[in-house]
């Protein structure tokens, strides 16, 4: 601790032991250890049996999540690929035997066959370039076979990209079915817009696919297009269809960073919490989305979890029963040990407070700065910490006295705290005229705005300070932010980077704030005047 200062181990409640009799003291002492020992046997056993059984569930949810988005991941990749190459190989053909010179019968011939071994297929189509149809799978065309208003159709029209294009769900005018459109361009031998080829993919297809697995009710097999768009959905809604899903956390958050993982999210659709996991097609701009609810693998656990509980209070309530011959002499122990907790309670809060300015003292920062970068290594969230410093203090003192220089004190420590927001936030007196914020979870510029503003107060406080060259009480800050989970963070380490920040805005005009140049990107030596 710092100044080395030694602080006595708090009295147990063994302790108060020694002052009954001595037959006193070995019955409660036996006791509470026998207490103590089944109570923990207890607890630990089917707590850890709970926490293994819904590591389990966890685990297995996973596990099922995952192997149905790889399932239905490649069952889309291998739907479209198939479709992607026939067009391909079909576009080739017409191409090379030029659309005024095509073969309708034996081209349309190609595209039954292929139709018929394909079952994902709800029809294949070429259009000239006026949209109007040239050549299908089809028997019989609809009555006004002309498609030139179609999304598809004047992507190609405008756009000379020769990839195939998947486009979202429309309705069928042949049929009227929900349909995939898959289209590329057909171009003139001068390279010019000759037409379109289509095939399109039932919707019908994936559901039948989609419905064979067995998931619970609540669960969701979900296809979309990469900006989120919805193609298909189980369970299947008409309405749900064509909307985005762009605003969910797997597109906002995960899809950003990763192909694919595992998300425990809201849905966007229904509200249902689930376990999904999502992957993004490695050949065509599509994603796939399984998800689990999380009440199908947390219920089961939770109901077991309830009737071991119940076993488990019947067992506590039956040594209750046992130790209640010897709960009248604990009574007045126990009274005991709660007013000595209280008190050494108290002493504690005195001890990690400062009594003048009512805010945390430095032992009390050194406490919770170890404490805070350990959790912010493990939640890999940055910590910033601020040092600040009341400008020509000394003369203040020597001016006003010792008496307005506490008062001064308490007023900037009251300023500080009306800016922190956060319970999390911390504002210590370190020492002196010195003090520190420190700031969970705050980037440096986050940090640097809270610095702006508590210097800000101080300077609204309008303190009259003769000796100063702005005739008012202000304050210098340094600013510091580490990543823990990336680099190497000490408590000492970032206290001595606060501080060289903290004088170098005092030997660069005080009444200013400058920040840690490494942690922002502009290296911006913030000054608030």
């Amino acid at each position: 601790m710092p100044g080395g200062e030694q602080h006595p181990p708090p009295s147990g409640a063994f302790d108060l032991l020694d002052l009954g009799p001595g037959r006193n003291t070995a019955v409660f002492r036996l006791t509470l250890a026998f207490m103590i020992l089944v109570l923990l046997t207890f607890i630990s056993v089917e707590g850890w049996r709970a926490w293994r059984d819904y590591n389990h569930a966890y685990d297995f949810a996973r596990d099922s999540v995952t192997n149905l988005a790889r399932a239905t991941a490649q069952h889309a990749e291998d739907a479209i690929r198939q479709v992607d190459i026939l067009t391909y190989t079909l576009g080739e053909r017409v191409e090379g035997d030029g659309l005024a010179t095509i073969n309708t019968p034996r081209i349309h011939a190609l595209m039954v066959q292929q139709s018929r071994l394909m079952p994902q297929l709800h029809g294949l189509f070429i259009y000239g370039a006026d949209g109007r149809w040239i050549v299908t799978d089809k028997d019989v065309p609809p009555d006004t076979p002309n498609n030139a208003d179609r999304d598809y159709f004047i992507y190609h029209r405008d756009h000379k990209d020769p990839r195939v294009r998947i486009s979202n769900v429309v309705k069928s005018r042949s049929t009227g079915e929900l349909i995939i459109p898959v289209s590329r361009r057909l171009n003139n031998p001068d390279g010019s817009f000759a037409g379109v080829i289509l095939g399109t993919i039932k919707l019908s297809y994936f559901m039948d696919y989609y419905g064979d697995f067995k998931i619970d009710d609540r669960g969701a097999l979900v296809l979309t297009m990469r900006d989120g768009t919805i193609l298909v959905r189980r369970p299947f809604m008409d309405s749900v269809v064509g909307q985005s899903l762009a605003d969910s956390e797997i597109f906002k958050r995960y899809l950003l960073t990763a192909n694919q993982g595992i998300a425990e999210i809201k849905a966007v659709v229904d509200g249902t919490y689930r376990l999904y996991a999502f992957r993004a097609l490695s050949s065509y701009p599509l994603v796939v989305q399984a998800g689990l609810s999380r009440e199908s693998f947390v219920g089961p656990w939770r109901r077991d979890l309830l009737k071991s509980g119940l076993v488990l209070l019947v067992l506590v309530a039956g040594f209750i029963g046992f130790a209640f011959i010897v709960l009248t002499q604990l009574r007045g122990r126990m009274a005991m040990e709660s007013e000595i907790r209280l008190a050494h309670q108290a002493v504690r809060d005195m001890a990690l407070t400062d009594s003048l300015t009512q805010l945390g003292n430095r032992r009390r920062l050194d406490m919770a700065l170890n404490s805070e970068i350990g959790r912010a290594k493990r939640q890999r969230y940055p910590l910033a910490l601020i040092m600040l410093d009341i400008d020509y203090f000394k003369r203040f003192n020597d001016r006003y006295g010792h008496a307005a220089g506490d008062d001064c004190l308490q007023k900037v420590a009251q300023a500080i705290s009306g800016v922190l927001k956060r319970p999390a936030d911390l504002a210590v007196r370190y020492g002196g005229e010195e003090f520190t914020v420190l700031l969970p979870d705050t980037d440096i510029q986050g940090a640097g705005r809270l610095a702006a503003d508590i210097l800000q107060a101080i300077r609204g406080l309008a303190l009259e300070h003769a000796d100063h060259p702005e005739q008012i009480v202000t304050a210098s800050a340094g600013v510091t932010a580490r990543f823990p989970a990336l680099e190497d963070t000490t408590p000492a380490g970032m206290i001595k980077a606060a501080d060289a920040y903290l004088y170098y805005a005092k030997n660069n005009g005080r009444n200013r704030w400058y920040a840690d140049q490494h942690t922002q990107a502009s290296g911006q030596a913030q000054t608030t005047d």
